[in-house]
């Protein structure tokens, strides 16, 4: 068995080396697509819509970097990954970047070949209970039953919290996201514990009566949630990170998809970069030098993305917070394209 694990670590440590090597825009531009990891449905984020149409914050990422090395938002195909598979999937080449509520940590840059792209949702881990229990604070949870998915940091956090406050419960652990939810919602465990952005989409979109649910006051991680790719391939974690901070730059630029075209005619020099009127940013990223252009009038600004997926113009109703621009109080600051 143990044979096994080291032979099969070995394939996984050459198929990330080999597609490092053979560089992935290249590989992107011949395919014409961009393989994409995300969940298997979590709404506002990464989930199907009506029509069996991705949509979701982490998705417009997926079509914006498809923008970006393209021309084209569409050219992607989402690739849905639970929390188990995530990872192998991105070591092996199954999919070209994760785009999935995937908490940047220091072991996953340093010890799984793989390495994060920047965060495009700051967060923390929640709880989740039905009013009926009639708690108010997470501190009151001394020995209740709480449910939370394997393979994910909210183990080990949930862990370490409880301990620190003198708190006993009852872990309920489950692999699949969907039966985590199905076992709260049916009232096997007496709390549901993920990040807080989670737990509003479970709220509002997996529970019968949402308002029967409250998440509680506390928050006990930080959780800073955003793209992964493959270690040794700077090229196109380049790509990947600076599609984000395109996004971001934009917003705070004032440059929409809606005045784009207008702002093409800007006389701010950084609008100029950002959008190829000054030549280079695209050039030294091996992209057409209109990659920005290209993410915003089809994608829009990081704030354009938000409200619409899973701020105030989405069923989610999450408040920019942490994830307003710096200049408004948040952490989303744009680092300069120059």
């Amino acid at each position: 068995m143990r044979k096994f694990k080291y032979v099969f670590g070995a394939a996984v440590i050459l198929a990330a080396a080999s597609a490092a090597q053979a560089g992935t825009l290249d590989i992107v531009k011949e395919r014409g697509v961009v393989n994409c990891g995300v969940t298997t449905g979590f709404a506002g984020f990464s989930a199907p819509d009506a029509k069996g149409e991705w949509q979701g914050l982490d998705v417009d990422l997926c079509r914006a970097v498809a923008a970006a090395t393209l021309g084209d938002a569409s050219k992607f195909k989402a690739v849905a990954l639970n929390s188990q598979q995530r990872f192998t999937a991105l070591q092996a080449g199954e999919v070209d970047l994760l785009a999935r509520n995937t908490t940047v940590t220091q072991q996953r840059d340093t010890a799984l070949g793989v390495i994060s792209a920047g965060v495009n949702f700051y967060d923390g881990q929640g709880f989740l209970v039905s009013k009926s229990l009639g708690v108010k604070s997470a501190t009151e949870l001394n020995g209740a039953s709480v449910c939370m998915q394997t393979g994910t940091s909210n183990e080990n956090t949930m862990a370490d919290w409880a301990r620190s406050h003198g708190i006993s419960y009852k872990p309920v652990v489950i692999e699949q996201f969907n039966e985590v939810v199905s076992a709260f919602a049916a009232g096997r465990c007496d709390v549901f514990t993920t990040d807080a952005s989670g737990l509003a989409s479970i709220r509002i979109s997996k529970l019968t009566n949402p308002d029967d649910y409250v998440v509680l006051p506390e928050i006990i991680s930080k959780e800073p949630l955003g793209p992964f790719v493959r270690q040794g391939d700077d090229q196109w974690l380049n790509v990947v990170k600076w599609t984000l901070q395109a996004m971001i730059g934009a917003e705070e630029l004032g440059v929409t998809s809606q005045n784009v075209d207008e702002q093409l005619q800007s006389a701010n020099p950084n609008i100029q970069r950002l959008l190829g009127v000054t030549k280079g940013a695209g050039e030294n990223m091996g992209v057409d030098e209109k990659w920005a252009y290209n993410i915003i009038k089809q994608v829009g600004n990081y704030g354009e993305s938000f409200e619409r997926t899973v701020g105030q113009g989405s069923p989610l109703k999450i408040q920019r917070g942490l994830n307003a621009q710096w200049t408004k109080g948040g952490l989303m600051y744009g680092l300069p394209i120059r």
